[in-house]
């Protein structure tokens, strides 16, 4: 099918949100880019943000309800992670079923019109913009971070100094456990004495 890809990369970028909140501890939760700024969204506001803007691109555009409310009842770091994980899973379900003509099909994109997989591939866009800020967030509190893509500094380094890849958890089974249980993540190596530069 020619938009499968769509449906595999969300089913991706669901776990990378997932794993970056993971990263966070409970009491970055009011933590923003400058303390006394508050343009820069903080770690909870940005959770409610990935919450509430995916429920209505996904409902308004998409015509995919979960049928669930987007916030959970107790905005804890561990119940956002619940929420999204349940939610993200109920949307994943749904986009698997959808054929060409759907994909294809124009709706409402704000004040124009576009094809769903044109969304989507915003939709896509636009998570994983929110989820580097975060991940930012993450480097400015001092906190670890495990492989959302590739190697990290925290990994060993570059890929070109073939530092591995270290993700947090093996699948979202583990990470939902593991973060209900005080969070026991993989074991991380740090950079190394090599600079995590590109320049020779």
């Amino acid at each position: 099918m020619p938009y499968s890809f769509l449906v595999e990369t969300y089913g991706t970028e669901r776990i990378k949100v997932l794993t970056v909140w993971s990263e966070f501890r409970d009491e970055d939760m009011p933590a923003r880019p400058h303390a006394t700024d508050t343009r820069g969204r903080s770690v909870h506001e940005q959770m409610v943000h990935q919450c509430v803007s995916e429920d209505l691109w996904f409902r308004n555009m998409l015509g995919i309800d979960v049928l669930a409310p987007p916030l959970p009842q107790q905005e804890t770091r561990l119940e956002f992670i619940r929420r999204f994980a349940e939610d993200s899973g109920k949307r994943l379900a749904a986009l698997e079923q959808k054929n060409d003509a759907w994909w294809e099909e124009e709706t409402n994109f704000f004040d124009v019109r576009r094809s769903r997989a044109w969304i989507m591939t915003r939709r896509l866009c636009h998570t994983s913009h929110h989820r580097g800020q975060q991940m930012a967030m993450l480097r400015m509190l001092g906190r670890p971070l495990h492989s959302n893509y590739g190697p990290t500094a925290d990994t060993g380094g570059l890929m070109q100094q073939h530092a591995p890849t270290i993700y947090a958890y093996p699948d979202l089974d583990a990470l939902l456990d593991g973060e209900a249980f005080g969070g026991p993540k993989a074991a991380l190596p740090g950079a190394g004495e090599k600079p995590v530069t590109e320049r020779p």
